[in-house]
């Protein structure tokens, strides 16, 4: 995968970081996810509440990999099935010291999630992060104490990078494959008034 497009300089990480939809199915290595989940755990968040957590299985753990596969939406089934491990993501809706909402939970789990992105791509591996996910199965299955709200999924693993061998692999390396753009700055940076664009180049 080439580097992102980017307008300026920035941090390998993220210049590297992408979200593939074909993995090898190559097992993970315990030190390298203990790496991607510290780097998630140095996240900010609001009074350090650390709301996230994260159930991961590993393809090694067979029948519990398979559980947590059954758990995404079929779109996701196929291609995530050749990661090296998944995650469920799930996040506590109130502060732990008062009980009071905690608004912001959602808005740390993202930068916790990004923090664990960002780590992987800078050793090698890269995640995709998926909201197609049975939310009422999760807590089901897991048994999601009511204090927490299940979110997403994320698959873990080093991507594939062979020429596809069929014909749902060649669809699945035409999306892989597709212009990475984003929305220029002034479209989402503004000053004095909403819509106004910052006016940097």
């Amino acid at each position: 995968m080439t580097p992102n497009p980017t307008l300026r300089e920035l941090v390998s990480p993220i210049e590297q970081r992408w979200s593939p939809y074909r993995f090898t199915p190559r097992p993970v290595e315990q030190e390298k996810l203990a790496q991607c989940f510290e780097a998630a755990t140095w996240a900010a968040s609001s009074f350090n509440e650390q709301p996230w957590r994260w159930i991961v299985a590993t393809r090694e753990q067979g029948d519990e990999f398979q559980k947590m596969l059954g758990c995404l939406m079929e779109a996701n089934q196929a291609w995530a099935a050749n990661a090296g491990a998944l995650v469920l993501t799930a996040y506590r809706r109130t502060f732990s010291r008062n009980e009071n909402p905690n608004r912001v939970a959602l808005h740390d789990l993202g930068q916790a999630a990004a923090h664990l992105a960002l780590q992987a791509a800078a050793i090698g591996l890269q995640v995709h992060q998926m909201a197609g996910v049975n939310l009422s199965q999760v807590r089901t299955e897991y048994q999601i104490p009511d204090e927490f709200e299940p979110a997403t999924a994320i698959a873990i693993g080093y991507p594939e990078t062979s020429e596809p061998s069929d014909e749902d692999a060649r669809a699945l390396a035409a999306r892989e494959a597709s212009a990475r753009r984003r929305n220029p700055l002034s479209e989402h940076v503004f000053s004095q008034s909403w819509g106004r664009p910052v006016g940097w180049k």
